[in-house]
């Protein structure tokens, strides 16, 4: 799927203008970009001159995006106590959401030694909330299945390994990679099942100083396994944390959530699970990452490729049933940056 074209761009900015003026009861000021994803949708920023209230735009091209999911969800989660945003009115058949605004501070901007630890306990307790959402409330939600943790890791050989560093796997690393997968799969399903959001990392999450923090692209939720958020949260593709800060938070999550007690989930099973995970969700995003540049022409997505790469690295070293995958990246993707930076 070919990214938009900047006639195409400009004809949904008019469209979406044209829709803006045409709310009764507002008067907005000039509409200026707020945001682009890794998706096809936009974000903009207006403030309406009446009020003096600032909004967020979303623009989704009805052809290559659904807001019904985005709707849903932002509603079960303002419902269940977490600060989403508000849909204010909407246009489906033109793909324009009108939002409230939760700010521009993402987390990823004042994420420090001083503040981390208060904004990751905010966040933490914005995820429990999430993952304390009863099942009758998530039904319509699809599950995070076999075959979809499957696809998702397939990524990993289809962009990465064949499009991006141009290796192709032999019959034996294939084996190898399917029989990874299957552990891993394995891991994540024998895991409490829950909401989970897919991508609870520092860029969608947003500094507020009321109902800390904002969640915003949450679109893509899933109900799967436990560990998954954690692992966008702490094993963020954008910002690298020690391993000990690690497993102080996840204990601090155990705690907060009950599932040492009520669940009686073990520390060492649990930290076993959020490590698997990891792998899983990185051999994910090194795929989708690839694609963002090779597809969509996002390239600024390459930046973020090597620590991605090392938590992967990282989880193999500490886990005897992860080294025919730490064996299969040194004899391809790790021999070849070698061979490439000799």
């Amino acid at each position: 799927m070919k990214p938009s074209s900047k006639n195409d761009a400009q004809d949904r900015q008019k469209l979406l203008q044209d829709w803006l003026n045409a709310l009764p009861g507002y008067a907005f000021s000039d509409v200026v970009s707020a945001s682009a994803d890794a998706s096809f949708r936009r974000y903009f920023r207006s403030a309406d001159k009446n009020s003096g209230k600032s909004y967020v735009i979303m623009d989704a091209p009805p052809d290559k995006e659904d807001c019904e999911p985005f709707i849903r969800i932002a509603k079960m989660l303002r419902s269940a106590g977490v600060n989403a945003p508000e849909i204010i009115e909407q246009d489906l058949s033109q793909g324009f959401l009108l939002l409230t605004d939760l700010g521009d501070q993402q987390y990823l901007s004042h994420l420090n030694e001083r503040h981390a630890e208060t904004l990751y306990s905010d966040a933490v307790s914005a995820l429990i909330h999430m993952q304390n959402i009863k099942p009758e409330a998530m039904s319509e939600l699809p599950v995070y299945d076999d075959q979809r943790l499957r696809d998702e890791m397939a990524l990993f050989e289809q962009w990465y390994l064949n499009r991006h560093l141009d290796l192709p796997l032999t019959d034996q690393q294939k084996t190898t990679l399917v029989a990874t997968f299957d552990l891993l799969i394995r891991s994540a399903l024998e895991q409490p099942q829950t909401f989970v959001h897919r991508d609870y990392h520092s860029r969608n999450l947003m500094l507020l100083q009321k109902q800390n923090p904002g969640v915003i692209d949450f679109q893509d939720a899933v109900i799967g396994p436990c560990t998954y958020d954690l692992v966008s949260l702490f094993k963020d593709c954008y910002i690298e944390w020690p391993r000990e800060k690690i497993e102080q938070w996840l204990e601090d999550y155990l705690y907060k959530s009950g599932l040492i007690h009520e669940a009686h989930v073990e520390r060492e099973q649990f930290i076993k699970w959020f490590d698997f995970m990891g792998v899983q969700r990185h051999l994910k995003v090194l795929g989708i990452f690839a694609r963002l540049n090779y597809r969509d022409g996002k390239e600024n997505y390459l930046n973020d490729l090597p620590l991605t790469l090392k938590y992967v690295v990282d989880a193999c070293a500490r886990y005897d049933e992860l080294k025919p995958l730490q064996q299969l990246l040194e004899q391809t993707v790790l021999n070849h940056a070698k061979v490439t930076q000799a």
